[in-house]
């Protein structure tokens, strides 16, 4: 008993196509051919095509299949490797499985960082861009207080996202005033408070860079005056614990 190439992948349940890539790739012999020059495939044949075609629903991959043909003391090493991926997969898929059921109940947009799930309602589309890259680029512990700072009310808040390029120097330094009390209060609850760039996941000038880079794409230029002279103010030792009205 023989068949041609589309019996026996009807046999096997694949198709003409994925035999031929079979081939090529040098898992699956070629066979014999009739005098009319068509194959004739025999049991051999669909036993090894069935084989293969288990072993990639399996996933392993056709180059590992190729390995195991020439050598099956490979196989218990294939085995373990790919229970190992199959064990990362199943936890990077517990992992977003716990960040969607996140994103569910805060009803956060499905771009917000997991970090930041319970604390990016409401915020600007800008905020939200600047703490993308914070997750890129800051470490776990920062993120996680960041997050909490976000939730929690603040005085300097509101006169500070009221500041436009054109807010004159007595707002500003109104404002200013406001957020050094604030910042103060964070550095002495979060030391890295005081210095961000040292927070970073990885050090060098590229973490730091994508940091000044979204901090000046986010805030127009009478907050970053205020967030400049706020800072000036800190390390001067000038905040005032109960700033002016």
């Amino acid at each position: 008993m023989a068949w041609s190439t589309k019996q026996l992948a009807d046999l096997a349940g694949t198709t003409v196509k994925t035999v031929r890539h079979y081939h090529r790739v040098g898992v699956l012999d070629e066979p014999e051919r009739a005098g009319n020059g068509y194959k004739q495939y025999r049991t051999a044949h669909l036993v090894r095509l069935l084989q293969v075609k288990r072993m990639s629903d399996l996933g392993i991959s056709l180059a590992q299949i190729r390995a195991l043909a020439t050598n099956s003391a490979d196989a218990d090493a294939s085995i373990a490797i790919l229970d190992a991926e199959l064990e990362a997969t199943i936890e990077r898929l517990q992992r977003v499985r716990a960040e969607l059921a996140l994103l569910l109940r805060y009803r956060a947009p499905l771009d917000t960082p997991a970090p930041f799930a319970n604390s990016a309602d409401g915020l600007p589309e800008k905020y939200r861009g600047l703490l993308t890259v914070y997750s890129r680029v800051l470490n776990e512990t920062v993120l996680h207080d960041t997050s909490v700072l976000l939730t929690e009310p603040d005085d300097a808040s509101e006169p500070f996202e009221a500041l436009t390029d054109e807010s004159d120097g007595a707002v500003i330094e109104h404002v200013a005033q406001l957020l050094a009390v604030s910042m103060a209060a964070h550095r002495e609850r979060f030391p890295w408070a005081a210095d961000l760039r040292s927070a970073t996941r990885t050090k060098g000038s590229l973490a730091q860079e994508a940091l000044s880079s979204a901090l000046l794409d986010t805030f127009n230029h009478g907050q970053l005056r205020a967030l400049a002279r706020a800072d000036e103010i800190l390390r001067r030792g000038d905040a005032e614990d109960d700033p002016p009205p």
